[in-house]
């Protein structure tokens, strides 16, 4: 039998498929954490990623965000800094080397990438943001994830990207094709366009499409989304076979440690599997205290200092 997220070894969470991350997540009860983090910018702590800041204050999954799949970089990995990738970004070197493997073996956890489904002719409340080719969800990216060995790839959009359900439904479809890892799908908020953040038309299109964990904004974050909305989309979600994922990813997750906290609670009791803490924080991670008062809420000072403390040499 596999072993739930929270007490696995690195060695253990090393060895799992996609069947068994999606069984171990699943097994955690609702006490699993992912940490966004911004791979692409200098990191918060001079010596360390932000991945590696998330994994020590209890992060058990990091979720990179403005990773690009088609040029690999993680700023803060050795010998990878601002000029390094800036070489790489502009081809005037080229990049041998792969920087999911490299967490993966520094933190010891499960990594994954945002892709981004973008509605090309989509028009957006404000400016629209253009993004690289290597961040949106085709078939090349799934592949080149594929092939860097990411264990999951959370198809959402960035503020002002001009994603839309709709092509959400697609990019699952395309990732199913492409893709062996497990897929996570929704909206943390409107990404730019003027639309339902979830539906339960969009739910059921998502488990249709064979999506994993459904995405959903965290009750507190995006103006009129309660308790129970969040309550009957998770109780729908689980209907279908979907496991389900909280989001902050609205800068909330730089407030105070009481409002996490807060959030934190209000989320398990709507039956989530996954909290997600976003990248809002300085240097594109959420404040490590608040990562810390996150896991604290929903399980505890045993687990937490369990998955702090932990070894990536077990």
């Amino acid at each position: 039998m596999v072993k739930r997220l929270i007490s696995a070894t690195a060695s253990e969470i090393r060895k799992m498929n996609r069947e068994e991350m999606f069984e171990s997540i699943k097994a955690s009860e609702g006490r699993v954490i992912v940490s966004e983090n911004v791979c692409v910018a200098a990191p918060a702590s001079d010596s360390t990623t932000n991945a590696e800041l998330a994994a020590a204050f209890g992060a058990d999954m990091l979720l990179l965000n403005l990773f690009d799949c088609l040029n690999p970089v993680v700023i803060g990995l050795p010998k990878m800094g601002l000029s390094e990738a800036f070489d790489i970004w502009n081809n005037s070197s080229k990049n041998t080397r792969n920087p999911i493997e490299e967490l993966k073996k520094l933190t010891g956890r499960l990594i994954g990438v945002n892709l981004e489904p973008v509605a090309e002719n989509q028009e957006t409340m404000g400016e629209k943001v253009i993004i690289s080719n290597g961040r949106k969800s085709t078939a090349e990216t799934f592949q080149a994830a594929e092939k860097l060995g990411v264990d999951y790839i959370c198809l959402t959009g960035n503020p002002g990207t001009g994603v839309t359900n709709e092509q959400i439904v697609q990019a699952i479809r395309v990732g199913k094709a492409n893709y062996n890892g497990l897929i996570i799908a929704g909206k943390m908020h409107s990404a730019g366009v003027d639309e339902p953040i979830m539906t339960k038309e969009a739910i059921q299109q998502f488990a249709d499409a064979g999506a994993d964990i459904l995405l959903l904004p965290a009750v507190g974050t995006v103006p009129g989304f309660d308790q129970q909305e969040l309550k009957e989309a998770v109780k729908m979600a689980k209907s279908l076979g979907m496991l389900t994922m909280s989001a902050i990813g609205t800068s909330q997750e730089s407030a105070s440690p009481e409002t996490i906290r807060q959030i934190a609670l209000w989320n398990k009791m709507c039956g989530v599997d996954m909290q997600h803490i976003g990248d809002a924080g300085y240097s594109g991670v959420a404040p490590a205290e608040n990562i810390y008062h996150m896991s604290l809420a929903i399980r505890g000072m045993k687990h937490t200092i369990q998955i702090m403390a932990r070894s990536i040499n077990r």
